[in-house]
């Protein structure tokens, strides 16, 4: 093993952090659309010459945790040129849902000559086409689901492919939002090209390329330090989707965690098949959520790259709902599935360390999307928004309220942003007290966010714990289950977890997002 200094070595991990932070800040200032403006919904990290990721930005766990494929499908798919940027969204080469497409630039040194690294990013964008606006749809297959795009030059040699361009375009409902959000991506991922240059001109390409080893090789050590203080054993756990949005049954998730030394082998045998329904998750996202879980039990200040799932082996049966083979339909499968991935797994892990383990989280991500004509501003619109909920209690803590938590780590769109950009005015958007479960320690509460919609839309929500309510620990009781309601004349009918409307102007769409499991018995609360 190299000799690292460790100063130098904390040095180059805050350095290379800081170019990725900065690319989303480029991202963000210059992006189109409130999606990737307000509520930041993309994720922006640094890749060594193999593809593995050395430095990610604080953006979106599932995001982040499966762009390593993505860029190794970049790789394996090209040979790449100064002035390249490969596009991609397909989810079974490295991809997670259509509406997260990705951007990889490489960065070359030595005048052109050698490539150092890659700069990538990916982002959500709030339509791909597909069979409902907002590109979430209640699919069976992903066909359906909006353009799939597999690794494909944009740029070559520095030079747009307008065609490819063009195409791209007039497969979406709002292609002026895909075409200011897309050249966003290209700038920022410019902008990582520009710093990591200027890394390589200060230090030397052997500094560079030496402490890119040295901190990969650092989270695999911190993790194995992880691995061993967890006793050996076997530790189960399962719980359930409910339903795929078109047939009833609920999608069991079942996980066997074996941890033997400094290592852990996580099989996910037991795990219901695929579903026609779009909960299908890509192995790319088991891995993310995989990755998250062991990395956040960490608690340490350690960089988030490939050396974290070294020690870890993942076992993913093809053909389950968390392996799923093409074309499956997995709209829902990274917002939704990505959740239940981790309540399972953190639910495994309470039974070998408790006390480092929170009660479940809302367990979903509430997606809501809306779209129609807006017959004020003369165009078309595509809105999409996950909402936050109750994060859950922790050893020693009450869970926060309305909040963003696991898998995802956006930003909820302020009310003024809306109403400025869409045929939308907010009725309400509140705190749902007492959605929290009671324990020692209480989990967090839900959101509830109604929207009127001014114009007649189309309504597609995707979401999840409306019938399992996400679980307690040590005692403590589970957070209420969410509810989807329709508010049309004064009248309320409730909605499915998994539904897609058409809507009249004035109805109210009214998102009642799950509260956070307890944690201890509520007995013992001061």
């Amino acid at each position: 093993m190299p000799n690292f200094d460790p100063v130098r070595l904390e040095v180059f991990k805050h350095l290379f952090a800081s170019v990725a932070e900065e690319m989303g800040m480029v991202l963000r200032r210059t992006g189109y659309s409130p999606n990737i403006k307000e509520r930041r919904d993309f994720s922006c990290a640094i890749f060594d010459q193999a593809g593995r990721m050395i430095a990610q930005a604080a953006h979106i766990p599932v995001h982040l945790g499966s762009m390593p494929l993505s860029v190794d499908a970049g790789i394996k798919a090209f040979e790449f040129s100064p002035g390249d940027v490969v596009i991609l969204n397909d989810p079974f080469r490295g991809g997670t849902h259509l509406p997260d497409i990705t951007l990889i630039t490489p960065v070359f040194i030595d005048h052109g000559q050698d490539v150092l690294g890659f700069s990538a990013n990916r982002a959500h964008h709030s339509d791909v086409g597909g069979m409902t606006p907002g590109s979430m749809p209640l699919s069976h297959e992903l066909y359906q689901e909006g353009v799939i795009i597999p690794p494909l030059k944009l740029i070559e040699g520095g030079e747009i492919n307008q065609g490819l361009f063009d195409l791209l375009l007039a497969n979406v409902r709002t292609p002026d939002e895909r075409e200011g959000d897309i050249r966003a991506q290209i700038a920022a991922n410019q902008r990582g090209v520009t710093r990591m240059g200027e890394l390589v001109a200060r230090y030397g390409r052997q500094q560079i390329e030496k402490y890119m080893s040295g901190l990969l090789e650092y989270a695999e050590r911190m993790t194995r330090r992880l691995i061993e203080g967890i006793p050996d054993g076997v530790y189960r756990y399962h719980d359930f989707m409910d339903d795929d949005g078109m047939d009833p049954e609920p999608a069991k998730i079942a996980v066997e965690i074996t941890i033997q030394g400094d290592e852990a082998v996580i099989d996910f045998a037991g795990t219901s098949p695929q579903r026609r329904g779009s909960i299908n998750a890509v192995y790319a996202i088991t891995l993310s959520a995989t990755q998250y879980v062991f990395r956040t039990l960490i608690g340490m200040d350690i960089p988030s790259n490939s050396g974290c799932l070294a020690p870890i082996k993942v076992i993913a049966p093809e053909g389950s709902l968390v392996n799923a083979r093409s074309p499956a339909a997995v709209a829902g499968g990274n917002v939704e599935t990505s959740q239940r991935i981790v309540d399972v797994l953190l639910g495994a892990l309470a039974k070998a360390c408790p006390e480092r383990v929170p009660a479940a989280s809302q367990g979903t991500m509430n997606n809501l999307t809306i779209g129609g004509w807006d017959s004020k501003r003369d165009r078309p619109f595509a809105y999409y928004e996950t909402v936050g909920g109750g994060m859950g209690a922790c050893p020693g803590m009450d869970g926060a309220d309305a909040i963003h938590t696991h898998m995802t780590n956006t930003m909820n769109t302020p009310i003024e942003a809306l109403e400025y950009t869409y045929p939308f005015r907010i009725r309400r958007y509140e705190i749902r007290r007492g959605s929290g479960g009671e324990g020692r320690y209480r989990g967090g509460n839900g959101i509830i966010r109604e929207i009127e919609l001014l114009e007649n839309s189309q309504v597609t929500i995707l979401s999840e714990r409306r019938r399992f309510e996400p679980y307690g620990l040590e005692g403590g009781d589970p957070g209420l289950p969410g509810r989807n309601i329709l508010i049309s004349d004064g009248e309320e009918r409730e909605l499915p977890g998994k539904v897609s409307c058409e809507v009249n102007a004035g109805d109210i769409i009214s998102l009642q997002t799950p509260g956070g499991g307890g944690y201890g018995e509520r007995s013992k609360r001061r």
